[in-house]
C-alpha cells in the first residue's frame, strides 16, 4: 500500500536514505546541523528521541501539505554508558572493546513533522555481541572507519556478520531507522491529514 506522502529526510546517513527509499515513497534528501551533545541532566535513554526532535526543530525549510520531514538519531547504551559516534579511531576501538562479549541496547529516536503536526518516538533493540579480539577490532576500525556510527559499528557490515549473535527487536532499529514504526506513524498521520 502506497501512502500519499512525499518524504524529506534530514540526514547525512546513506543507510537511512537507503532504508527510507525502500518504502516506495518519494524521498528528498536535505541536511540539518545541530550540536548532538545531550543536556547534562538528561537520562541517557531519552537522548536519541531528544536529538531526533532537536534536528526536526532545527530544519528551516517549509513543508507542503503532502510532505513529511523525517529526522532520526541512534544511540547505543551498554550498562549505564551512552555511546554516540566515536571522535576518532582510538575511541572507536574502546567502544567496540566495551561491546565485545556483551549485550547492549540500541535506541533509535525518530521525529516526523508535517505542515499540520509532529510526532516522535523511540524504538529499542537489544543486541548481543560475541567476544572480539583486539586484532578483529583493529581490523574493523581500520577497514570500515565506523566514526559516523553510534557505538562505532554498523550492523549491516562485517562486524554484524561476525559478531552479532542475537538481536531482540528490529534489525532496522539497529541500522538506524525503525521502518515498521515509521510506516505506522505515517499511516496515523494520514488519518489526521484527510
Amino acid at each position: 500500500m502506497k501512502l500519499p506522502w512525499r518524504l524529506i529526510l534530514a540526514s547525512a546517513s546513506p543507510r537511512r536514505r537507503q532504508l527510507l527509499q525502500g518504502m516506495d515513497m518519494p524521498v528528498e534528501i536535505t541536511s540539518v546541523d545541530v550540536d548532538e551533545t545531550p543536556p547534562v541532566d538528561m537520562p541517557i535513554r531519552e537522548v536519541a528521541e531528544h536529538l531526533a526532535r532537536k534536528k526536526a526543530e532545527a530544519w528551516s525549510g517549509t513543508l507542503d501539505t503532502d510532505q513529511v520531514l523525517v529526522t532520526a538519531d541512534t544511540t547505543v547504551i551498554v550498562g549505564d554508558t551512552l555511546l554516540n559516534k566515536p571522535a576518532d579511531a582510538a575511541e572507536a576501538k574502546v567502544m567496540l572493546a566495551l561491546l565485545s562479549g556483551r549485550t547492549h541496547h540500541v535506541y533509535t529516536g525518530v521525529c516526523l513533522r508535517s505542515a499540520q503536526r509532529a510526532t516522535s518516538f523511540v524504538d529499542i533493540a537489544e543486541v548481543t555481541f560475541a567476544s572480539l579480539s583486539e586484532q578483529e577490532i583493529a581490523y574493523y576500525v581500520e577497514k570500515y572507519a565506523p566514526l559516523d556510527k553510534a557505538g562505532a559499528y554498523g550492523v549491516q557490515d562485517w562486524i554484524g556478520y561476525v559478531a552479532v549473535e542475537r538481536i531482540n527487536g528490529s534489525f532496522y532499529t539497529v541500522m538506524g531507522l525503525p521502518l515498521h514504526r515509521v510506516y505506522a506513524a505515517l499511516r496515523e498521520m494520514e488519518v489526521h491529514h484527510l
